[in-house]
Protein backbone atom coordinates (compact mmCIF):
# COMPACT_ATOMS: atom_id res chain seq x y z
CA UNK A 1 0.00 0.00 0.00
CA UNK A 2 2.61 2.29 0.81
CA UNK A 3 4.55 1.29 -2.59
CA UNK A 4 1.21 2.68 -4.29
CA UNK A 5 0.84 6.01 -2.45
CA UNK A 6 4.61 6.99 -2.92
CA UNK A 7 3.45 6.51 -7.38
CA UNK A 8 0.53 8.49 -6.46
CA UNK A 9 2.22 11.13 -4.45
CA UNK A 10 5.59 11.25 -7.34
CA UNK A 11 3.11 11.56 -10.16
CA UNK A 12 0.79 13.64 -8.23
CA UNK A 13 3.83 16.31 -7.94
CA UNK A 14 5.01 16.08 -11.32
CA UNK A 15 1.16 17.71 -12.47
CA UNK A 16 1.15 20.20 -9.62
CA UNK A 17 5.12 21.48 -10.88
CA UNK A 18 3.66 21.33 -14.45
CA UNK A 19 0.46 23.76 -13.29
CA UNK A 20 2.65 25.80 -10.98
CA UNK A 21 5.03 26.06 -13.74
CA UNK A 22 2.25 27.40 -15.91
CA UNK A 23 1.49 30.10 -13.67
CA UNK A 24 4.21 31.65 -14.12
CA UNK A 25 5.66 31.14 -17.36
CA UNK A 26 3.30 29.10 -20.11
CA UNK A 27 6.15 28.01 -22.37
CA UNK A 28 8.69 26.55 -19.41
CA UNK A 29 4.75 24.99 -18.25
CA UNK A 30 4.05 23.85 -21.97
CA UNK A 31 7.93 22.46 -21.96
CA UNK A 32 7.93 20.60 -18.81
CA UNK A 33 4.14 19.29 -19.77
CA UNK A 34 5.53 17.96 -23.55
CA UNK A 35 8.27 15.65 -21.95
CA UNK A 36 7.55 12.40 -21.85
CA UNK A 37 8.08 12.15 -17.99
CA UNK A 38 4.75 10.55 -17.38
CA UNK A 39 5.73 7.82 -20.01
CA UNK A 40 8.92 7.68 -18.32
CA UNK A 41 7.28 7.12 -14.98
CA UNK A 42 5.12 4.34 -15.78
CA UNK A 43 7.83 2.37 -17.81
CA UNK A 44 9.94 2.98 -14.37
CA UNK A 45 7.01 1.71 -12.35
CA UNK A 46 6.17 -0.85 -14.76
CA UNK A 47 9.32 -2.58 -14.29
CA UNK A 48 9.88 -2.07 -10.86
CA UNK A 49 6.47 -3.99 -10.65
CA UNK A 50 6.64 -6.82 -13.29
CA UNK A 51 10.77 -6.78 -14.82
CA UNK A 52 8.69 -7.96 -17.95
CA UNK A 53 10.81 -6.49 -20.87
CA UNK A 54 8.69 -7.03 -24.00
CA UNK A 55 5.63 -5.75 -21.58
CA UNK A 56 7.65 -2.81 -21.44
CA UNK A 57 8.48 -2.63 -24.99
CA UNK A 58 4.95 -2.71 -26.08
CA UNK A 59 3.88 -0.29 -24.03
CA UNK A 60 6.60 2.40 -25.05
CA UNK A 61 5.49 1.74 -28.47
CA UNK A 62 1.90 1.61 -28.17
CA UNK A 63 2.48 5.23 -26.08
CA UNK A 64 3.78 6.78 -29.73
CA UNK A 65 0.88 5.04 -31.66
CA UNK A 66 -1.18 7.00 -29.35
CA UNK A 67 0.93 10.42 -28.68
CA UNK A 68 0.10 11.00 -33.01
CA UNK A 69 -3.71 11.61 -32.32
CA UNK A 70 -3.23 13.36 -29.22
CA UNK A 71 -1.67 16.09 -30.32
CA UNK A 72 -4.43 18.25 -32.89
CA UNK A 73 -5.99 18.59 -29.28
CA UNK A 74 -3.23 20.69 -28.89
CA UNK A 75 -4.37 23.31 -31.85
CA UNK A 76 -8.19 22.63 -31.15
CA UNK A 77 -8.88 24.01 -27.90
CA UNK A 78 -6.58 26.69 -28.07
CA UNK A 79 -8.03 27.94 -31.31
CA UNK A 80 -11.84 27.12 -29.92
CA UNK A 81 -10.81 29.47 -27.11
CA UNK A 82 -9.62 32.29 -29.20
CA UNK A 83 -12.85 32.39 -31.27
CA UNK A 84 -14.79 32.78 -28.43
CA UNK A 85 -16.02 29.03 -27.09
CA UNK A 86 -16.34 28.63 -23.41
CA UNK A 87 -13.37 26.36 -21.68
CA UNK A 88 -15.21 23.42 -20.75
CA UNK A 89 -16.93 23.29 -24.50
CA UNK A 90 -14.00 23.47 -26.14
CA UNK A 91 -12.21 21.26 -23.77
CA UNK A 92 -14.73 18.69 -24.11
CA UNK A 93 -14.62 18.78 -27.91
CA UNK A 94 -10.96 18.98 -28.06
CA UNK A 95 -11.41 15.67 -25.93
CA UNK A 96 -13.99 13.95 -28.30
CA UNK A 97 -11.56 14.50 -31.21
CA UNK A 98 -8.94 13.03 -29.64
CA UNK A 99 -11.04 9.99 -28.76
CA UNK A 100 -12.16 9.54 -31.99
CA UNK A 101 -8.43 10.22 -33.71
CA UNK A 102 -7.83 7.73 -31.46
CA UNK A 103 -9.98 5.16 -32.93
CA UNK A 104 -9.30 6.25 -36.21
CA UNK A 105 -5.52 5.28 -35.47
CA UNK A 106 -6.27 1.81 -33.74
CA UNK A 107 -8.65 1.18 -37.04
CA UNK A 108 -5.63 2.54 -39.36
CA UNK A 109 -2.90 0.49 -37.68
CA UNK A 110 -4.61 -3.10 -37.55
CA UNK A 111 -5.23 -2.30 -41.40
CA UNK A 112 -1.27 -2.17 -41.28
CA UNK A 113 -1.20 -5.38 -39.47
CA UNK A 114 0.15 -2.79 -36.02
CA UNK A 115 -1.12 -4.04 -32.64
CA UNK A 116 -1.53 -1.53 -30.44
Amino acid sequence: MLYAIVKAAISGILVMVVSETAKRSPAFGALIASLPLVSILAIIWLWRDTGDAERIAAHAEATFWYVIPSLPMFLIFPAMLRHGIGFWPALAIGCAVTVLLYLLTVWIAARFGIAI
